[in-house]
């Protein structure tokens, strides 16, 4: 389970063949509706990597090629992975960040890795942590809007676009402001309905620079990073909250959730820390 700057990798596993010498499984009756039976938490039953693939939850392999140093490497990497605080689809868990050795892989596959000094990674990794966290905060606004119909929205898969400007991207281009440096497109379990959000960001010079790596779950970092979160126009839903979200921003308020929404994730436990 793992996250990196941008993409979306594995076979699903062969089901057993029927007719085999398997013990037979009994199937318990469904409770009647209505009983005091307590509601069952929605899970999706599909886990994606990095890569957009299906993984096969019982068959799930570490990426250990991807924290082998590159060819040519001066200098060896940390391999310790950190776990993010969002919330990972079809599993009881959150994603999980790539170490610095495989970010610079992932940059020296992509042909961005030329002129990276290792020494930089760090900083590197903690700007990316940072603002993955600050998107998936920007996203539960949004679903804010959601809470009474699901109140365990989950990020199911992404992927990273930079190369393809989004609409919203190319007006604002096309009215003389810049670019964004890089795009993803967040697809979220809204327990059971998928959602597509599409996410901009953008530097800018103008405003504060921090010194120090953030911390991960700093949203107020001082990155000079600015990030456009909006549910992609794929349905009249996502049209209506775009259209209540700018009414509601014009009259200087804000979706409100129960304060116990979304369900708890780890960091709110204490569990959040590194990960193998």
């Amino acid at each position: 389970r793992e996250m990196g700057a941008s993409g979306s990798k594995k076979a699903e596993g062969a089901a057993p063949a029927e007719g085999g010498s398997q013990c037979p499984v009994m199937k318990k009756k469904a409770p009647e509706a209505g009983g005091d039976v307590c509601p069952v938490k929605y899970k999706n039953p599909n886990m994606y990597n990095v890569y957009g693939q299906k993984l096969d939850p019982s068959n799930m392999m570490p990426a250990t090629a991807q924290q082998m140093p590159s060819p040519g490497q001066k200098e060896a990497l940390p391999t310790k992975r950190v776990v993010s605080g969002i919330a990972k689809g079809g599993a009881d868990s959150t994603w999980v960040y790539p170490s610095e050795q495989m970010f610079y892989n992932s940059l020296k596959k992509k042909g961005k890795g030329d002129n990276v000094d290792e020494k930089s990674v760090q900083m590197m990794v903690a700007i990316h942590n940072n603002m993955n966290e600050r998107t998936w905060r920007e996203l539960l606004e949004w679903e804010k809007l959601h809470c009474k119909q699901c109140n365990d929205p989950r990020l199911l898969r992404f992927i990273g676009m930079p190369d393809d400007i989004s609409p919203k991207a190319r007006l604002r281009m096309l009215g003389g402001q810049q670019a964004p440096f890089d795009r993803h497109d967040w697809v979220v379990d809204r327990c059971g309905t998928e959602v597509r959000y599409i996410i901009d960001y953008y530097h800018d010079d103008s405003m504060p620079a921090g010194t120090e790596a953030p911390r991960q779950h700093d949203l107020d970092a001082k990155t000079q990073i600015w990030v456009d979160v909006r549910p992609a126009l794929d349905s009249p839903s996502a049209l209506w909250d775009r259209v209540k979200m700018t009414y509601m921003g014009a009259a200087g308020q804000k979706p409100e959730a129960p304060k116990d929404w979304p369900s708890p994730m780890p960091e709110t436990r204490g569990e959040l820390g590194p990960a193998g």
